[in-house]
């Protein structure tokens, strides 16, 4: 069986055109969501209505390994009926303006990188009865509300005008109330974009105490597991995002901080707790639990800093977001730290001030940019971030050939899926680039790997 990830369909109403002053492929956009979802094609009805949506959802764990994003879009379909239904009884002006915007960009999710992880390490483990199939779904469901929550806070922050190709929530909603002044309707899109976030994060929650409530039929103490990761996963991803914009406010550079920040924004957050969170809901072993762990801290690493590399140097079209955001934005990357540490190191004090002249410059010209990229590759620095990251990648594939895990075929899905996620998109590779050595699954294991579900206190032994 494959499945068909459910999507929504967007239909302007007459009286409220594309907002006003939006790019061209902005004004393609409507201004906000009908009411009106779509389940997969031939489903029939409205969104969650009878239909083929729910012969879609299948606890059979063959069919998920067939098509993991889909049956987790099916999930989520199923699942964000019921909420967006519940918000239209409570206030049609609600369910329209946020509770729909949250569904959609949800349902519109990306790679579905967490829930694949999530979906292959449970499957690695042995995880394949009903109950742990319909856990994992719930959570990877679960995981991707937190990503909403994450991603449309992050572009109120960030001031980011665009997601996916498409205008940030903030922005949508500024350009449905455009008529009246343009600071009210500003203010009033990065309010409606708070409380979006909001909004994601206790559906989040919501549907993580469903699948608690019904842990019974899960392996001993797998929901306690559970729960436990859970916690530690949003207090992580909170504090990442803090320790990012608070070393942009003030400059904060140094690279032992910005280790810090990929590790609990990337590190954990997107790769670990996702493992992590599979492993426990399929009743792996402690010691299984904590090695996977340290696989997807160290895959995790090497995601953080090939997107650190991809913003700098890969080609827009390819990633879907301009080329040196993070540069303009004053980011405090782990490239840019290094590149300054090792300038600061040969006392090149030109690199230096071009680093000092661009970064946290918004409006930071082309020239500029090309300039960044020099200093970048003169001091080393791009290739030291090559060469760690096949590092990380190699320590990460290691972990897991390590264990016996007892299901061969979903593990060898687990390390070609932490590979992908470390390795360079088509197409990002830089002309006359020299790439790091492919990954391995044969390095010397890591030593000092921090404990599972403990804050790092210090630079993870991995990043070093």
């Amino acid at each position: 069986m494959r499945f068909t990830q459910a999507t929504v369909r967007h239909t302007a109403r007459p009286d409220e055109p594309p907002g006003a002053g939006a790019t061209s492929q902005q004004a393609r956009e409507p201004a906000h969501p009908s009411s009106r979802y779509s389940a997969p094609s031939g489903a029939g009805g409205s969104f969650g209505g009878p239909g083929l949506l729910d012969g879609l959802l299948s606890d059979d764990p063959a069919a998920v390994d067939a098509d993991v994003a889909g049956a987790v879009g099916a999930t989520l379909a199923r699942l964000l009926a019921t909420r967006v239904d519940d918000a239209r009884v409570l206030d049609p002006l609600f369910a329209r303006d946020v509770a729909e915007r949250v569904a959609d960009f949800t349902l519109r999710g990306g790679r579905r990188l967490r829930p694949r992880l999530l979906w292959w390490s449970l499957r690695a483990c042995g995880g394949a009865d009903r109950a742990q199939v319909r856990a994992a779904l719930r959570a990877a469901a679960a995981l991707e509300l937190l990503q909403t929550c994450a991603l449309v806070h992050d572009d109120v922050m960030d001031a980011a005008a665009t997601r996916r190709g498409r205008p940030a929530l903030h922005t949508a909603v500024a350009a449905q109330y455009g008529d009246g002044a343009p600071a009210t309707a500003r203010r009033l899109g990065e309010s409606a974009a708070v409380l979006a976030g909001d909004l994601a994060l206790a559906w989040a929650d919501d549907t993580v105490a469903e699948l608690l409530a019904d842990g019974a039929d899960l392996p001993p103490g797998a929901a306690r597991r559970a729960h436990e990761v859970w916690r530690t996963t949003r207090t992580e991803m909170v504090a990442g995002q803090y320790l990012d914009v608070q070393g942009q406010a003030t400059a904060a550079h140094t690279v032992a901080r910005a280790v810090r920040a990929a590790c609990l924004k990337s590190a954990l957050y997107t790769v670990e707790r996702p493992v992590e969170l599979g492993a426990v809901l399929a009743g792996a072993e402690a010691s299984v639990a904590r090695a996977l762990c340290r696989a997807g801290r160290c895959a995790g690493l090497a995601f953080q800093l090939r997107d650190d590399l991809d913003d700098l140097f890969a080609d827009p079209g390819v990633t879907g977001k301009p080329s040196g955001g993070d540069v303009r934005e004053g980011k405090p990357t782990y490239l840019m730290a290094l590149t300054r540490a090792r300038a600061a190191g040969t006392g090149d004090r030109h690199a230096l001030e071009v680093l000092d002249a661009a970064v946290g410059r918004v409006d930071l010209t082309g020239a500029g940019l090309d300039r960044v990229r020099e200093v970048v590759v003169a001091t080393g620095a791009r290739d030291a971030v090559e060469t760690r990251i096949a590092r990380l990648s190699r320590r990460a594939l290691r972990h897991v050939a390590l264990l016996e895990l007892p299901q061969p075929r979903a593990a060898a899905a687990l390390r070609e899926l932490l590979t992908e996620i470390s390795g360079p998109r088509d197409g990002t590779a830089a002309p006359g680039h020299r790439p790091a050595p492919a990954p391995t699954s044969t390095p010397a294991p890591p030593t000092g790997a921090a404990p599972a579900g403990s804050l790092p206190v210090a630079v993870p032994e991995v990043a070093r």
